[in-house]
Order: structure tokens, then C-alpha cells, then sequence
């Protein structure tokens, strides 16, 4: 188990860059720029505050998920990459050898990589995450008591927001990795093969097995088939937004437990079972595939 955790270890010192030290850097930038925004009068620090009081807890949650989504999408796409990069990143560097003295096998190898994907990496992205929006808070809440409309009230306001929303944050983010699982799974095992080109490739593969069936058992076009229906399904987060969507209409007030409740239910867990089994899957033969490579 030791020797696990430090595979996950060498995960995080190898990638850190992408995952901890550029959206720090990505940070500190926007958050100068805008302080100084503020500073030399190119934003109206009054005309602002009062704005955020007109409807303060719409603002806050709307900023909030529309930081929170960025930061995802950022963050899918660096996990993708990471798999076509570091899934091959041993064979790359000619530390095949070295790995090979190591008293690990080839699947632990590549199990670490898939788990560090979905734990210490997107970890260290939710971290920056939080850090970056607790500052576009902060940041706002100056603005209106510079504008002479700050409060207690409101303060204790925007506490409860983060806290609630840190909590969808965190619920929406873990789901979403465990339902692109298979997937990151898929370009990672290609990665052990093909290298840096596992993207294509993996895009191509299930087009194909889409187009082999059209051609088989026939229909429309090649994307009008079972297998193209099902990918479509397994590639858009089966979220419910009736709640949030009242939530933001004003219609009900932000309650993280009634939001995680309605979301973990509606979630098909079913298919994410069935997408950690064909990770499993895919990573063993890749394992083996590693294993008899290097040895030939």
C-alpha cells in the first residue's frame, strides 16, 4: 500500500504544474488584474457595490456556478491530456526500465495513474478552485462596503452561499469523474500503445464500432445507431436542473442538502459501475500490453 501511495506521490510532483502550480499562477493574475481594475478607476467601484445589492444572493450563486463551471471545463480538459501524456510518459522518458526493477506490476502502475486522475489531481484543481473563488467574494463584498452598502447581514449572506455551493462544487465534481471514468480510461490504456495520439485515436474508435454496426444492421447514417445513441448518453452528465434552475429563478432559496439528495438520486449509478468495470478492463489488458512490450 506504500508503495501505492507513492506512485500516486510521483503522480502529483510530475504533473503538478498543470494541476496545482498554472491555476495558482492563473489566480493571482486575474485577481491583480482585477485590483487594479479597481485601482486606476477603469471600474466603477460604486456603480459596482450597488449593483451587487440589487439582487446580492443571485449574483453570488450565479458567479459561483459560473466559476465553479469554468474551473470544471479547465479541468477536463487538462485530465484528458494527462491520460494521453502519462500513460506513456514511462516508456517516453526510457524509465521503463526502472519501473521494471520496481516490485510493482504493470496494472498497479497504470491503476495509479487512473486513480491519481480522479483524487490528488482534480484535488489540487478544486483546491485552487475554492481558493480562487472565496477571493471573487471578497473582492465583491469590499466593492459594496465601498459603496457604503456593506452589512453584516449581507457577510453572513455570502458565507452561507459559499459554504452551500462549495458543497454542490464538490458533489457535481466527484459525479462527474466517476462518470467520465471510462472514458479517461479508454485514452489512457491507448496512451500505453499509441502515446500522445490516444485522443484521436480514441475519438476514432468508438466512430468506427458506430459505423461498423450501420453497416451490419443498417439505418439512416452512420451516427443514427445503438451504439452512437449510448455514447451520446455516456458523454453528457446525467444532471437534473429542475431545482437549481428554481433556485436561480428565484423561486426557491439555495439548499445544498435538498440539491444533493434530488442530484445523488436522479444519478444512474448503474452505468457508473459499468463504467469502473470497463476502466478495470481496459487497463488490465493495457497492463499487459506494457508488460509484454517491454519485455520484447
Amino acid at each position: 500500500m506504500k508503495a501505492f501511495f507513492a506512485l500516486l506521490h510521483r503522480e502529483f510532483i510530475e504533473h503538478r504544474g498543470a494541476f496545482f502550480i498554472a491555476p495558482l499562477v492563473l489566480v493571482v493574475v486575474v485577481f491583480a488584474l482585477t485590483v487594479l481594475a479597481f485601482s486606476v478607476d477603469r471600474l466603477d467601484t460604486r456603480f459596482s457595490g450597488q449593483l451587487l445589492t440589487v439582487v446580492p444572493t443571485w449574483v453570488f450563486e450565479a458567479g459561483f456556478a459560473g466559476l465553479a463551471t469554468a474551473w470544471i471545463l479547465y479541468l477536463g480538459f487538462v485530465l484528458f491530456f494527462y491520460c494521453a501524456d502519462g500513460f506513456a510518459a514511462d516508456k517516453r522518458n526510457n524509465a521503463m526500465l526502472f519501473w521494471k526493477s520496481m516490485p510493482v506490476s504493470d496494472f498497479r502502475i497504470l491503476l495509479s495513474k487512473l486513480v491519481a486522475s480522479i483524487t490528488i489531481l482534480p484535488g489540487a484543481v478544486y483546491v485552487v478552485a475554492m481558493v480562487s473563488i472565496l477571493l471573487m467574494f471578497g473582492v465583491a463584498y469590499v466593492t459594496t462596503m465601498l459603496a457604503g452598502l456593506g452589512s453584516g447581514s449581507l457577510l453572513g449572506s455570502i458565507i452561507g452561499i459559499y459554504g452551500q455551493m462549495s458543497v454542490v462544487f464538490l458533489v457535481v465534481l466527484v459525479c462527474a469523474l466517476l462518470w467520465y471514468l471510462p472514458y479517461m480510461a479508454l485514452v489512457g490504456a491507448m496512451a500505453t500503445a499509441v502515446g500522445r495520439w490516444a485522443i484521436p485515436v480514441a475519438i476514432l474508435l468508438p466512430s468506427l464500432v458506430s459505423a461498423l454496426e450501420w453497416v451490419t444492421l443498417g439505418g439512416r447514417h452512420p451516427f443514427a445507431t445503438a451504439t452512437w445513441a449510448f455514447l451520446d448518453y455516456r458523454s453528457r452528465l446525467p444532471v437534473a436542473t429542475d431545482y437549481i434552475e428554481r433556485v436561480f429563478d428565484g423561486a426557491e432559496t439555495l439548499d445544498s442538502w435538498v440539491f444533493m439528495t434530488s442530484f445523488l438520486r436522479s444519478f444512474d449509478w448503474l452505468q457508473v459501475g459499468i463504467g469502473a468495470v470497463f476502466a478495470l478492463v481496459v487497463l488490465y489488458i493495457a497492463s499487459e500490453y506494457r508488460r509484454r512490450a517491454a519485455a520484447n
